[in-house]
């Protein structure tokens, strides 16, 4: 079987594929080809692990049978209509994802943010921002999206004591199920957390941040789009929120010009939310899981479907 590596791999990675795949799979890497070899690769493998180029998909592909995103989000393919099977990385990343968001959320109510300018600056600032921490346990939380992200960011903040509710269209163990109860909701929210895939486009919209609570914190773990991100500064600007916690912007990297950048009620993490020094080893072995899977004709956990956006 004919297995093109789009995802740049060091040679050990390259290494650990050809022991672990069966012996007659026949691997072609991306980092070891010309630019001429990676299309070629590209239109007659069988299966691919990587992302390549939308535009590429513009050609059939009569050969591939599966293809392995090497990312949780795939809303830039989303217009791809392909006969393969599909996976993404699951929930390869949910814990990291959780663990950053929150991390923002806990600087956010901490100072913790300040108090690193002001440790730049060498200011002794603590009676200044002292009246200003609050407490993350108290909270009445809003999770946007029940999925691999969603759930990892619920149980992390369980142990905190908040209060926690989460959307979804159908997933039945969220607690709304639609725009309208969800809208209901916010001004009984102190913060909302964006855990949804790029398929919501601009589900936070005007009429949203409008709906929040005044004083309240909105933070995206999800994907830069779900934002409408001219609403949200507007409602950052006007006091309306008290701040927000942005792992993802509608354009990365951000514009030099764009007024989030200079918000002192605003915490940057720069789309490093999956991010952690075993991210690429994971990916191989998550793609050799699903491989096998596929290869044996079992259900593979991560399947996906491309137009439906999970």
């Amino acid at each position: 079987m004919r297995v093109f590596i789009y995802t740049d791999l060091d040679q050990s990675l390259q290494d650990e594929l050809r022991a672990k795949l069966p012996v007659e799979s026949d691997l072609t890497f991306k980092s070891n080809l010309s630019e001429s070899e990676i299309h070629h690769a590209f239109k007659s493998a069988e299966v691919i692990l990587g992302n390549p180029p939308p535009s590429w998909f513009k050609e059939p592909l009569p050969s591939l049978k599966f293809w392995q995103i090497d990312s949780a989000g795939f809303n830039q393919y989303q217009h791809i209509k392909l006969d393969s099977l599909i996976a993404n990385m699951g929930d390869l990343f949910s814990q990291d994802c959780a663990e950053t968001i929150i991390g923002g959320i806990l600087a956010f109510y901490r100072g913790i943010n300040h108090l690193i300018r002001f440790q730049i600056d060498k200011e002794w600032k603590a009676p200044m921002i002292r009246p200003s921490m609050e407490s993350l346990g108290d909270k009445r939380v809003l999770i946007l999206g029940s999925g691999t992200i969603g759930l990892a960011v619920r149980r992390a903040l369980a142990g905190f004591g908040c209060q926690i509710k989460t959307t979804a269209r159908n997933n039945p163990i969220a607690d709304f199920h639609s725009f309208k109860e969800t809208i209901k909701a916010l001004p009984e929210t102190d913060l909302v957390i964006n855990t949804l895939p790029g398929a919501a486009d601009h589900y936070v919209s005007k009429i949203f941040i409008d709906a929040m609570r005044q004083g309240s914190v909105y933070a995206n773990i999800g994907r830069g789009n779900t934002t409408d991100e001219d609403a949200l500064i507007a409602g950052l600007e006007s006091g309306k929120l008290a701040g927000a916690v942005l792992d993802v912007t509608e354009k990365e990297p951000l514009p030099a010009d764009n007024p989030l950048w200079g918000m002192k009620n605003v915490i940057l993490t720069q789309h490093t939310g999956g991010s952690g020094k075993e991210e690429v080893i994971g990916r191989v072995e998550r793609f050799i899981s699903n491989f096998y899977q596929f290869i044996r004709n079992e259900r593979i956990d991560d399947r996906i479907e491309l137009q439906a956006g999970y």
